[in-house]
């Protein structure tokens, strides 16, 4: 893997973590502002176990044996595709978090979360190796 991907797999990582830490802290509210309304659980209750998921991905993407690193990469890649509809949610209800408060803003933010599937593909080595990462 190249000296490239190394450094974009530990940036995604730490970011993850960071922003799993802030669901469980100082973004909480920011954060319940996406939840969709289908969603079963409470709103703090998803955006807590959200937050766990995203440490336990960052974790992952820090941590992961060579061997590990392209099926972390496909889970990371799955976990931002499955939580894209709180992005929706937020762009659909003009609900104001993240300092987006405005409909450009919101809408211009779902352009960001194929940016992070293809970065947790590619840094993991994920789309090269196929799922095993080898």
């Amino acid at each position: 893997m190249s000296k490239l991907r190394t450094a974009g797999r530990i940036a995604l990582g730490a970011i993850l973590v960071l922003a799993g830490t802030s669901h469980l802290t100082f973004a909480r509210d920011d954060f319940r502002a996406q939840v969709p309304e289908f969603v079963p659980l409470k709103e703090d209750t998803t955006v807590l176990l959200s937050g766990i998921a995203e440490i336990s991905l960052g974790s992952a993407l820090l941590f992961a044996p060579k061997g590990l690193r392209g099926t972390v990469g496909w889970v990371a890649g799955t976990f931002f595709t499955a939580i894209f509809p709180g992005n929706i949610a937020q762009a659909v209800h003009h609900r104001d978090a993240f300092g987006l408060d405005t409909d450009e803003k919101r809408i211009g933010r779902l352009f960001g979360q194929p940016v992070l599937v293809a970065w947790a593909l590619w840094s993991t080595g994920a789309l090269v190796r196929g799922k095993s990462g080898r």
